[in-house]
């Protein structure tokens, strides 16, 4: 796998990878491209996902540059894949909104 600091060394050498398709989530969302970058600076892994489907992935917990919580998934390779990111709530996590409830 791969550590907070692997993305972080990405994210400050520009090796990031967008879709259209998870920009125009984010924008939906009121995500920004600098709210990511802060989140990933700035976040910590919370969950692993080493057989994603298209590379290893993971969940980092983070803030947005106001402060509020986000969740980012990223995928890994050469560049950071921007999968997804959200805004996390209590269904499925517990209130520190890094532990994933269980079913």
């Amino acid at each position: 796998m791969f550590s907070i600091k692997d993305i972080q060394l990405r994210c400050q050498t520009g090796k990031i990878k967008w879709s259209l398709h998870t920009s125009e989530r984010l924008r939906k969302r009121n995500i920004s491209t600098e709210d990511i970058l802060h989140c990933l600076m700035h976040g910590e892994i919370i969950e692993e996902y080493p057989d994603y489907w298209l590379n290893p992935a993971a969940l980092v917990f983070g803030c947005k540059v106001n402060g509020q919580i986000i969740h980012v998934v990223v995928g890994m390779d050469d560049f950071v894949h921007i999968v997804t990111a959200y805004y996390p709530n209590l269904e499925k996590f517990e209130a520190d909104l890094k532990t994933r409830r269980r079913s």
